[in-house]
């Protein structure tokens, strides 16, 4: 029986490589319209200042340069357009913020050639994560708060900051080929930083696509309830964690990458996915959803040495989640997953996990419990032969095609990998 296993999976395995060969000619998805090194990249001064409120629909082309002052809210169910090629750069002294109010839109439809930048107002040499907020879209998608909808603490103004709703399919516009780079400035009287991109009850009409984010002082990405679907997203260089997901969203995301870099996380456990489903259970209306993630052909990337750094585990799961990882490569970490206190093999909380078919690289410990309690029970339950999950160790100049992050890096497979089984 293990033979005719065996046999089984090496032809599917072949048959997957024979695929990425054949797509080999085709660009990868990061090609041309991403940047992994934007302090090299000079922008034209700033033209035009954006601040205040935006209530009506108004668009920002790209013959000019905008300086995002303070808060902007785009309020009144207006919408705001941005043309391929715009730039926007942040204020670092007013904290320049990007705000989407709940039943506005914002449609940033960039284009490979052309896509729409935020960044940095400072010079090339003077430009660090944290120089700017970030961008804030607040929907009325679901939320496992108290009442339904919540308003987030982000130094915004409170009647211009409540997300949540009853409504799944609720559309706050679309953000394609989008690059935001060196946001997530720190709230001084809060105590708490800006995201590169924060969600908040955002619907699933909503489209979120080709968005790199890189330099942000706090989380890449971080959603806050809703229900999404998103793919061909970039996390490069995080402070914190390049994916949280809370407050019970519902998502499904593809095709992502997540790059962690040496010395460049805090002291808080930074993890490509940080999943948890309640804030705080006192706030949390029990009843609703927990967090479900669907994550499909994720790419988890550390370039840290024998993990010298901060950078320990891939992926945090909180007890009470949910979360479907397939088709997917985690590379050069501590450990694939690290599992809330509470989670053992005995409850239902394991049985909210599957972890299939990936290919897990270099890591020295498949799972681990807080505290990095080596989790054998769980490890031994994720290389069960139904999971189809690979354990190999290659440099990542031996795993992927082009791993060379200053050189259009291609995070598909090469097709000499041997994996066995």
């Amino acid at each position: 029986m293990k033979k005719s296993v065996r046999i089984i999976f090496l032809i599917t395995y072949f048959s997957l490589i024979n695929l990425v060969n054949a797509q080999i000619q085709e660009e990868y998805f990061t090609s041309r319209w991403t940047n992994f090194n934007p302090k090299a990249l000079s922008y034209p001064e700033t033209t035009n200042i954006l601040e205040g409120k935006i209530e009506n629909n108004y668009t920002l082309t790209n013959n000019k340069t905008y300086l995002l002052r303070g808060n902007v809210y785009v309020t009144n169910n207006a919408i705001l357009t941005i043309e391929p090629g715009t730039i926007i750069r942040g204020d670092e002294e007013s904290c320049g913020t990007l705000i989407i109010t709940k039943g506005s839109k914002l449609i940033a439809n960039g284009t490979k050639i052309s896509p729409i930048v935020f960044t940095s107002n400072k010079e090339t040499i003077l430009r660090k994560a944290g120089d700017w907020g970030g961008i804030i879209i607040l929907g009325d998608a679901s939320i496992n708060k108290i009442g339904g909808v919540s308003f987030l603490d982000l130094g915004l103004e409170r009647g211009l900051s409540s997300y949540g709703g009853n409504n799944s399919e609720s559309n706050s516009g679309t953000l394609n080929y989008i690059r935001i780079e060196y946001a997530g400035r720190k709230l001084i009287k809060q105590e708490k930083e800006h995201n590169g991109l924060s969600l908040a009850g955002v619907g699933n009409k909503t489209t979120l696509k080709n968005i790199q984010i890189s330099y942000s002082n706090d989380d890449s990405f971080e959603f806050y309830g809703g229900n999404i679907n998103v793919e061909n997203l970039i996390s490069f260089r995080a402070t914190d964690d390049d994916f949280d997901f809370t407050q019970g969203v519902q998502a499904d995301i593809k095709n992502s990458i997540a790059i962690r870099y040496p010395f460049t996380s805090d002291a808080s456990r930074s993890r490509c996915f940080e999943i948890d489903t309640y804030d705080n259970t006192e706030t949390a209306d029990l009843a609703k959803d927990i967090t479900k993630i669907n994550a499909t052909n994720m790419v988890f990337i550390n370039y840290e040495n024998n993990n010298q750094g901060l950078i320990k585990e891939a992926i945090y799961i909180s007890n009470n989640a949910k979360i479907n990882l397939n088709n997917s490569i985690i590379s050069g970490f501590r450990s694939t997953v690290n599992l809330n206190k509470n989670i053992n093999e005995f409850n239902d909380d394991i049985n909210n996990i599957s972890i299939e078919k990936c290919i897990v690289n270099d890591c020295q410990f498949f799972a681990e419990k807080e505290g990095y309690e080596i989790f054998n029970d769980i490890t031994n339950h994720f290389l069960n032969d139904k999971f189809k999950n690979q354990i190999i160790k290659r440099t990542t100049k031996e795993l992927f095609i082009n791993s060379d992050i200053q050189n259009q890096p291609d995070f598909r497979i090469k097709g000499e990998t041997i994996v066995t089984y």
